[in-house]
């Protein structure tokens, strides 16, 4: 469930004119929208707020996010729950100091993510490989390839059913267009996670989850520099949520602060 940082380009120059140093950036994220619990089919408004961090080194990058969630509903599902994912980065061509360019691939990194929920106890591990690709007008494409190995605590510790391990594809992007004094930013993710079986010996399903977002530099239209104030949306299409029969689309308002 990777998010994408909506202020990503402004980083991005920053690494092309600086390409040895290390740096950062920080942003604070507020998403509003209906959400279904796909185990109760119920729906609910739920806030989410985000801290998200994108970063480059010299051997490669880092993404993270943290979101707190509440629905307001307490019924198990996004009840002041707490979910955060991790991806470092270890680029093959910085760590070999050669240039590789395969086509349009520009560069192969070895990947290793962490996934973590509070409320369901759940701790996965995504080790991979990365492919960033060259294309025109975007800042950025990657497609990882990575494996998900299940190393939750299950029912018997209060969490949820462990599964058996699978496998995840993602691409993620980002662009920005518009004029001088309007800019309009396009980032997102879409994934597929392979089927699983629970500790029960029940099909967790596999599913496709897409999450683009559409954002306008608000901060620019007021002051002219821009890169801080954010408003926009994220569309969420979600078949199969986590597994269930369940399939979700919800348009969701999102404002993002960055640093």
């Amino acid at each position: 469930m990777r998010k994408q940082h909506p202020g990503l380009f402004a980083l991005i120059a920053c690494i092309l004119l600086q390409p040895a140093a290390v740096i950062a950036q920080t942003s604070f994220q507020f998403q509003y929208g209906k959400l279904t619990n796909p185990f109760s089919g119920a729906e609910e408004y739920t806030s989410i707020l985000t801290v998200q961090q994108a970063a480059q080194w010299r051997y490669g990058d880092s993404f993270f996010f943290i979101d707190f969630l509440e629905d307001g509903v307490p019924d198990g599902f996004n009840d002041k729950s707490i979910y955060g994912e991790w991806y470092p980065t270890l680029s093959i061509g910085k760590l070999t100091n050669t240039e590789i360019s395969i086509g349009p691939i520009r560069d192969i990194s070895i990947i290793a993510g962490f996934n973590a929920d509070s409320d369901a106890n759940v701790l996965k591990y995504l080790p991979g490989v990365r492919a960033s690709w060259n294309v025109p007008g975007f800042f950025f494409v990657n497609t990882d390839l990575t494996a998900l190995v299940d190393a939750s605590s299950g029912t018997a510790h209060g969490g949820a059913p462990t599964t058996s391990n699978s496998f995840v594809f993602d691409i993620n992007w980002g662009t920005a267009f518009g004029t001088d004094s309007q800019t309009f930013g396009f980032f997102g993710h879409a994934e597929y996670i392979g089927s699983q079986t629970n500790e029960f010996g029940s099909e967790v399903k596999s599913w496709l989850l897409v999450q683009p977002q559409l954002t306008y530099d608000l901060s620019k239209a007021i002051n002219g520099e821009g890169n801080t104030l954010f408003v926009g949306i994220e569309y969420q299409y979600w078949w199969n949520k986590l597994g269930t029969t369940t399939t979700e689309n919800v348009v969701q308002l999102l404002v993002v602060w960055q640093l």
